[in-house]
């Protein structure tokens, strides 16, 4: 898109320096940052190049204005240091700028677009024992993937892909020692690469918040349940206290870092509060949001945990309301899939797979079966790329492509059920057996072999499908299908309108 373009102009060597110390001063940050917002704008609404739902570009540049926003309110509040934001830059100029020959050279070869990312979880190891944890991770979990084996599958983004991203999760990732070195020695020896971490915040001290900012390519998203009884009760005594304490250490060296909540039918109505999203966004410092719907999967599974349709319907009209309203960029993986078109599962084009500490390679953090083992490709001279295109994830593309990505924008499917494995489990049930995946651990395993855990699931996708199609009906698709009779009329086509959106009614309910 013409934004991405004008971006990495930007972001080049000759231009990146001024750029970044323009957005260090307010008064030209705010037009700069409009300026971007209005081409965004043009590219996701006037010219729609993938022919979308004009709906679901208004969620997209909202979205994305949320994310201005948020740059700006932490530059704004010191949240983002002078040195971090400048180093920060530089990380962002190589995702923007480099590899784009890669890039086009994997389309040319393959006929589609690479990955964006891979997301690693170098150990199973995790110093708390948190109730219901989806990857079962724990102090006795003591197995790691080798440190160069993490190196080597960063090495390859870049080279094979072109990406420069990568997300560590885990047990937790400042925990994973291997081979002499540990996430910091990782993140450092990869000056040009950007990470996120997903971790429960308790190792990050003030000694390693200030590393953070030495090396600037990597911001933590810090897992809460809600205030001090939710996190606790999960998570274990004290946790939260010791998370304020790293959020302190954060804030004082201007490392940007977010929150990371899993939503239950037990805490689903307070992390929608405005008492709790203020508390994090405007008083604690985080810049973003990532809201995980809780899967059935893991240490512990209950399908009673999950919202219940109608309050998951609920939560993701509240989600995009404070999107829309109040510019938090705050993101849930499975109600905003509008913005991602669906599944980001299995390599899709933006998406990403899932390498765990045993070396097993899956479609996603949450779909918890594997063909391939990272380990075994290598030793037979493999690579990522002989991963990417396995059997097993490409069919998974071809039922993301075929619901929601190929249609025109008239009949894509409901992308407000957009999960591959939780909103269409019949669908992955089968596939997983049909390619003999096989489960990741006893807890995947169990999970697949009970006929009360299918059942329920089939039976909560009915229901939620019943749910959001008359919404997805109404505000998606019938626009489009009216623009279409215009088109075939013959008569003008309306033009879409040059001003940012308003919130749909069905947004402020």
């Amino acid at each position: 898109m013409e934004t991405n373009k004008v971006i990495a102009r930007l972001l080049s060597p000759p231009i990146q320096a001024w750029f970044g110390r323009a957005l260090l001063f307010r008064p030209l940050r705010k037009r700069i940052l409009a300026w971007l917002e209005s081409m965004i704008w043009n590219d996701y609404i006037i010219k729609n190049p993938y022919r979308r739902p004009k709906k679901a570009q208004e969620d997209k540049f909202c979205l994305s204005k949320a994310m201005l926003h948020s740059l700006d309110r932490g530059l704004s509040r010191g949240w983002i240091s002078r040195t971090v934001w400048l180093r920060l830059l530089r990380s962002f100029s190589t995702i923007h700028c480099a590899d784009t020959e890669r890039r086009e050279t994997f389309l040319r070869e393959f006929g589609a677009e690479p990955p964006a990312f891979v997301a690693i979880s170098p150990t199973g190891f995790c110093n708390l024992v948190c109730q219901g944890c989806y990857a079962n991770s724990s102090p006795q979990a003591k197995v790691m993937l080798p440190y160069s084996t993490v190196d080597r599958i960063i090495q390859e983004q870049q080279s094979l892909w072109g990406s420069h991203f990568t997300v560590i999760s885990g047990g937790e990732p400042f925990f994973w020692q291997s081979e002499g070195k540990g996430i910091l020695d990782l993140i450092g020896s990869h000056p040009d690469h950007f990470f996120l971490a997903y971790t429960n915040g308790t190792a990050i001290t003030e000694s390693a918040a200030k590393r953070l900012a030495d090396l600037g390519n990597l911001t933590p998203a810090i897992s809460v349940e809600g205030f001090r009884e939710e996190t606790d009760a999960r998570r274990g005594a004290g946790v939260y206290d010791r998370i304020l304490k790293a959020l302190e250490h954060l804030r004082k060296f201007g490392v940007p870092f977010g929150i990371s909540a899993t939503a239950t039918a037990e805490n689903a109505g307070l992390l929608m509060s405005r008492e709790f999203l203020d508390f994090y966004f405007e008083e604690q410092g985080a810049l973003y949001g990532w809201i995980f719907q809780y899967m059935p999967i893991g240490r512990e599974f209950q399908l009673e945990r999950m919202l219940s349709p109608e309050r998951r319907f609920q939560m993701m009209k509240q989600t995009w309301r404070y999107i829309y309203e109040d510019g938090y960029f705050l993101a849930d993986f499975w109600n905003c899939g509008t913005f991602s078109d669906g599944c980001i599962s299995a390599g899709r084009h933006g998406g990403y797979f899932y390498v765990d500490w045993n070396g097993n390679v899956m479609p996603c953090v949450f779909n918890p079966y594997y063909v391939q083992n990272i380990h075994q490709v290598y030793a037979e001279g493999g690579d990522l790329n002989t991963l990417l295109h396995s059997p097993f994830f490409s069919r998974i593309r071809e039922w993301i492509a075929a619901y929601a990505y190929d249609p025109p924008a008239s009949e894509m499917e409901n992308v407000l059920a957009p999960c591959a494995i939780r909103d269409h489990y019949q669908m992955m049930h089968d596939l997983v057996e049909e390619m003999g995946a096989k489960p990741a651990d006893e807890c995947a395993k169990d999970a697949l072999a009970s006929s009360s855990y299918h059942r329920g699931l089939i039976e909560y996708d009915r229901k939620f499908e019943e749910v959001t199609r008359e919404t997805w009906e109404r505000e998606y698709l019938a626009p489009e299908r009216r623009e279409k009779k215009v088109a075939e009329s013959g008569a003008r086509p309306l033009s879409p309108s040059s001003s940012p959106p308003e919130p749909l009614l069905s947004l402020r309910d």
